[in-house]
């Protein structure tokens, strides 16, 4: 039996949040969690190996596949929105992501096209900064 949790990072276009968000988010893992990088495309899937995560997969049925399994999932608000992040997001893929199990935590950009109510308005990396510390508390519940 598996008991290791797996922490699933998504991200589309060319993986620049998801790769900042694995940087970030890797060296204070617990030793129990394993990182796994899936992208709506290559460039982002292959960005996000390069961050330092030790395996990814890429596409619709990586997405769909590893939703389903994850503990944990983080990335950008578009991955819960059919057609999001300029189309890569399919329907499938959205239903995969907001109906999983898992936690999520997702990180609101302006380029999808949704605002938060509620939400501040900040750089980029505060939302990230923010998002790693919520992945962390949810790891040590």
């Amino acid at each position: 039996m598996n008991s290791r949790r797996l922490i699933l990072v998504l991200d589309g276009q060319g993986g620049g949040m998801g790769t900042q968000l694995i940087k970030m988010l890797a060296p204070a893992l617990p030793a129990d969690c394993e990182l796994l990088a899936v992208g709506t495309n290559v460039l982002a899937t292959n960005a996000m190996l390069k961050a330092g995560a030790r395996r990814g997969a890429t596409g619709e049925n990586a997405v769909v596949y590893n939703a389903s399994r994850a503990d944990l999932i983080l990335g950008p608000i578009g991955m819960i929105l059919a057609n999001g992040i300029l189309g890569e997001v399919s329907p499938r893929m959205a239903a995969a992501v907001s109906g999983a199990a898992a936690e999520k935590i997702l990180i609101p950009a302006s380029h999808c096209g949704v605002q938060i109510a509620g939400a501040q308005d900040c750089r980029l990396e505060e939302y990230l900064e923010s998002a790693v510390a919520l992945a962390l508390r949810a790891l040590e519940a």
